[in-house]
């Protein structure tokens, strides 16, 4: 059945797991599949437990093997798996983030086949698309990922993306679906691309061509109920409906840009990074530059709509992230944010960063 026909509906009301249950977006989506009639129990696995009283909950590490026996229950196995255990921190050591985003993904898709979980539901980020000048806008769930590994976390969603694909080889009778959200809005959300809006002005790489469209947690958390209850096939991008240029963002926001020529912007980029200064790598800086709007066009098919606007999601998003101050992905103290606050705020920050640099080389001799 292609991805564009009637989805698929399950012949029983379904045991679902979720991991990463107890904090985040699993919390959500515990509280909601525990709320709905659709769902014969849910079972939420974390290495604490959650607040959510509907829920059948196991504490375990998720890269633990023993995550096959929690999924074939006791009289009631799980029919449903739903992957959202993941450090995508910025803050994370890289090598440690990497090594418990891949084991944990190989893990879950290895205990689930076991199991005889007929479906795992893994969730990524439309930034595996990759943002390049030449993307179409916007983009189809089919689209080639053409994303590097050089931007924050990106280069682990490729790698899951890539056991989505081989695990139903492995294991025949599985279905891996992959859900893909655009920028992340909502509460407690911290990337590089919303902390772009916690700066003093908004970088723009002269040439580029930004288009933002944004996707928030109540609306991710929507699709991957659908995802779980079989209600779409395929793998699924998920966003606000349509995408704001840049200089909507400005107008909406009243945050005025500063341009810089792009050898500028992204050598800075790089050597802050590679200093150790800041936690967004310069790849980051691609995501601002050029599209990588999706379209939404599966769970559209299947009846799903956005209750979020970009226009009401940049809103929360400013709410969210309002009394911080970020140049290049590195937040200020106090201090620094009086220095970055008046009219040649990006200016201040920007020399002031540079300076650092200098500082920081002479001391290594560099």
């Amino acid at each position: 059945m292609s991805s564009s026909e009637t989805p698929v509906r399950v012949a029983r009301t379904p045991t679902i797991a979720v991991t990463g249950a107890a904090s985040g977006v699993g919390a959500l989506l515990v509280e909601r599949l525990t709320g709905t009639s659709d769902v014969r129990q849910v079972v939420a696995l974390d290495e604490r437990r959650g607040e959510n009283t509907g829920a059948r909950w196991h504490t375990l590490d998720i890269r633990d093997p023993a995550i096959a026996e929690r999924l074939r229950g006791d009289g009631d196995p799980v029919d449903v798996v739903v992957h959202l255990a993941l450090d995508l921190d910025l803050e994370s050591d890289p090598a440690a983030r990497t090594a418990y985003n891949v084991r944990g993904t190989q893990t879950v898709l290895t205990a689930a086949a076991a199991a005889g979980v007929r479906r795992v539901v893994l969730c990524t980020s439309a930034m595996v698309y990759g943002a390049l000048e030449d993307n179409d806008v916007p983009l189809a769930e089919d689209a080639e990922l053409r994303a590097t590994a050089e931007a924050t976390g990106v280069g682990d969603l490729l790698e899951i993306e890539r056991l989505a694909r081989r695990a139903p080889r492995a294991h025949p009778g599985l279905n891996v679906t992959v859900v893909r959200p655009a920028v992340l809005v909502g509460a407690g959300m911290d990337t590089a691309l919303t902390r772009y809006f916690e700066s003093p002005r908004l970088l723009v790489v002269a040439g580029s061509r930004p288009c933002w469209q944004f996707c928030h947690v109540e609306d991710l958390v929507s699709a991957l109920e659908y995802a779980a209850l079989e209600r779409a096939e395929g793998d699924l991008a998920v966003g606000c409906e349509g995408w704001l240029e840049q200089e909507e963002v400005e107008e909406l926001t009243g945050i005025r840009r500063m341009e810089l020529p792009s050898s500028v912007a992204l050598g800075a980029a790089s050597r802050l990074h590679r200093l150790g200064l800041t936690p967004s790598p310069a790849g980051d800086l691609a995501y601002t530059m050029y599209p990588w709007v999706v379209s939404g066009s599966r769970l559209h098919a299947a009846g799903w709509r956005p209750r979020w606007t970009n226009e009401e999601a940049l809103a929360e998003l400013l709410e969210e992230v309002a009394g911080r101050h970020t140049v290049a992905g590195r937040r200020l103290g106090r201090t620094e944010a009086t220095a970055a606050a008046g009219a040649a705020g990006a200016t201040v920050a920007l020399l002031g960063t540079a300076a650092l640099v200098r500082r920081v080389r002479r001391r290594r001799g560099l």
